[in-house]
Order: structure tokens, then C-alpha cells, then sequence
């Protein structure tokens, strides 16, 4: 990369630091908007394009934030922590981002990189991570799943708390547990949202109940410490419904309906944004690195201004 395009990216990442996330002119405003609703892309679609082109291609599309893959097969390995978290939060660094998230496997604090992951993150500056996935054991029963998940919840909430740092738990579509979205509240509803929380994904959430997702935001309202955004739509093939990964606004979420109930439950959280659609096409995948960064680039802006439009439109600022 050139002098003069490292100086060019880190003018404008400081640049989007200055304005507003909800267009605003205050720059004290701006200050507090873009703690309350910081943006970060979850990096997993990036995560083979290695982080230089990753931090660089963030930049350069407006976002401010990375939510990094700490996980078997992400960009950061459980074994490896101590040595490839720092280096991939500089490489961030460079480029004008934050990394105040990530996403982990995490399901115990008894699990042998529980401890190591968190606290070498939270002394990075990483607030914020989300765990992995629990399933229901139907032999043993919901409600005796339910049990255990809580235990272990109990569990990281006091290495959450020793360690310094946020867990999240998604909903997530199909049949794990928090894909009814009802359970998660009987989860975590008791427990300190500051060490314990949702990360509440409005796409899951809308993909298991097309109309009574708006009930599990109302639910858990209190128990949210961050906002996974994305969008997808029902396509019907062979006689089956399934569901399709789309850019935001392109689909079946009422982001209206949605915005308008974070503003009117108070809900202040920063957003994850989940690209799941393909950023390139099979064509696309032969041009150059260059090439496909354009490419890249103006469909996360794309996605990134969606958000910014919704939250100047909603005046979130005014909460």
C-alpha cells in the first residue's frame, strides 16, 4: 500500500471519526452518538482476505469498528491469544478501527482458553464478546437443558466479572437455544447485563417470528449489550421455504418498526454488522485484489449508510 493511500485512509477514517454517526453537527453530539451506536463488521466474511486488506477495505467503507473471529478456524486461534490478538487489534489500529467486539466459542469458563481469550482481550480494550452456541438435549428435556445453560452462565458471569469484560449470547434461527428468543430472557434475566447479556439479532429474531419478534425485543430490552444487524428474505425452491441472506433493507425485517422500538425501549447497544449475502460473485472472484475491493467496499457503505440513515431518520441521538 502507498504513502500517500495509508495517509489518504487514515485521513478519512479520522475524518468519520469527527462527523456524526447520526448526522449531526454538534461535535459533542457526534461524540456521544458514535459510543452509543458504534459500528463494527463482524469479520468473518473478510477473514481469508487476511487482516491488512480486511482493516483497510473497513476503513475505506465508513466503518469505525471490527467484531474479529476469536475461534477455531478465525482469524485468531484460542491457542494463540497472547500473540495474534495484539497484533491483529495494531493492524486494526492502523487503519482508524476500534475492536471493541468479538466473537468466541466460549460456552464455560472451564474450558481450557476461556480465561486466556478474555483477559488478553479485555486488556487490549475489548468490551464486548459473544459466546458460542447451546443446544437443547431433548432427552434430558427444555427445561433441564435450560438448567445447565444457566449454570454455565452463572459460571462466565464470574469470569466475566474477574476479567473485566461483556459476554453476549445471539439468537440464532433453527432449534438451539435463544432461537425461541423467550429462553434466552429466562437465561439472562437475572443476571448482571454488564457481565451477561444478548446480543439480539433482529434478522434471527424476525426469521422465527414473523410477527412476535417484536415481543422478544420488549423481553429482553434490558438484558441487550449489542445489536447484530442483517437482513435476509424467504425463497421458495423445490416446495421448501428458505431463507436468503440480502444487504439491509432488501428484505423481510421492518427496520421502521425496528429503529423506532430501540428508540422507544431506550435500547443503547453498538451495532455488529453480519454481511451473510455474497460479497462477491463467481466472476467476480477472478479479478484482481484491487478489483474486488471496490467491489467489497461499496457494498458494506451501502449497508453502513442504511444504518446512518435509519438512526438520523429516528433521531436516536435525542434519547
Amino acid at each position: 500500500m502507498s504513502i500517500n493511500r495509508r495517509k489518504f485512509i487514515r485521513g478519512m477514517a479520522a475524518a468519520s471519526a469527527l462527523l456524526p454517526f447520526t448526522g449531526m453537527a454538534s461535535a459533542a453530539v457526534s461524540a456521544r452518538a458514535e459510543k452509543r451506536y458504534s459500528l463494527s463488521l463482524f469479520s468473518k466474511p473478510l477473514d481469508s482476505f487476511g487482516i491488512g486488506f480486511m482493516a483497510e477495505t473497513v476503513a475505506m467503507a465508513g466503518i469505525g469498528g471490527l467484531d474479529l473471529t476469536v475461534r477455531p478456524g478465525g482469524l485468531v486461534e484460542p491457542a494463540s491469544v497472547a500473540e495474534g490478538l495484539p497484533k491483529i487489534i495494531e493492524a486494526g489500529h492502523r487503519a482508524g478501527l476500534k475492536t471493541e467486539m468479538m466473537a468466541t466459542s466460549i460456552l464455560s469458563a472451564e474450558e481450557p482458553y476461556a480465561g486466556k481469550i478474555l483477559s488478553t482481550a479485555a486488556s487490549l480494550g475489548v468490551k464486548h464478546y459473544r459466546l458460542g452456541w447451546y443446544r437443547y438435549d431433548l432427552q434430558k428435556g427444555i427445561r433441564a437443558s435450560l438448567a445447565e445453560v444457566r449454570e454455565k452462565l452463572e459460571g462466565l458471569a464470574a469470569l466475566n466479572e474477574r476479567t473485566g469484560i461483556q459476554g453476549g449470547y445471539q439468537n440464532h434461527a433453527g432449534t438451539m437455544v435463544g432461537a425461541p428468543v423467550w429462553d434466552i430472557g429466562e437465561l439472562v434475566g437475572d443476571l448482571p447485563v454488564e457481565r451477561i447479556s444478548c446480543q439480539f439479532d433482529v434478522r434471527h429474531a424476525v426469521a422465527e417470528g414473523t410477527n412476535s419478534w417484536i415481543l422478544g425485543l420488549h423481553l429482553l430490552s434490558r438484558n441487550i449489550g449489542s445489536l447484530a444487524i442483517k437482513d435476509s428474505a424467504w425463497q421458495l425452491k423445490d416446495g421448501k421455504a428458505r431463507l436468503v441472506s440480502v444487504p439491509l433493507g432488501e428484505g423481510i425485517v421492518d427496520f421502521d418498526r425496528y429503529f423506532a422500538a430501540l428508540k422507544e425501549l431506550h435500547i443503547v447497544a453498538p451495532f455488529t454488522l453480519h454481511v451473510e449475502y455474497p460479497l462477491l460473485s463467481k466472476e467476480e472472484e477472478t479479478l484482481s485484489l484491487l478489483q474486488k475491493q471496490k467491489i467489497i467496499v461499496r457494498k458494506l457503505k451501502k449497508d453502513a449508510d442504511f444504518i446512518r440513515s435509519k438512526l438520523e431518520q429516528y433521531q436516536m441521538e435525542s434519547q
